[in-house]
């Protein structure tokens, strides 16, 4: 089999258990290292990627334990911007983009397979 690539997009708060939930199922049945896998969070979902906030403990747990086996997160700086949280707060192996929707864009025209739970 080919690589796969597949980019999960989330932006609403309340599904990264649903969000976490795929991708770990995903990850789980598939030999990873024929995967690219990302997670790109915009809108108000930018907010559990930041140190101290209103995102569980739970679900920055198993984002480490996903970063460990390849899974890529990344968050829209634009959201970034409107909720006021500065790229020092975010976890340590989130990286940021410009524009959610363009790294959509970039990535559906990569052939990136698009999921949203």
């Amino acid at each position: 089999m080919e690589e796969q690539k597949v980019i999960f997009h989330i932006d609403e708060l309340n599904k990264w258990n649903l969000l976490l939930k795929n991708v770990s199922n995903l990850v789980d049945i598939v030999d990873i290292n024929k995967f690219i896998i990302e997670v790109l969070a915009n809108s108000e979902a930018v907010k559990a990627y930041a140190l101290d906030r209103e995102s569980e403990v739970t679900i920055k747990d198993t984002m480490e334990k996903l970063k460990y086996k390849g899974v890529k997160f990344v968050a829209c700086n634009n959201a970034l911007n409107v909720y006021d949280i500065k790229k020092e707060e975010l976890i340590h192996f989130v990286d940021t983009v410009p524009a959610g929707v363009l790294e959509l864009v970039v990535k559906q025209g990569e052939g990136y397979s698009y999921i949203k739970p």
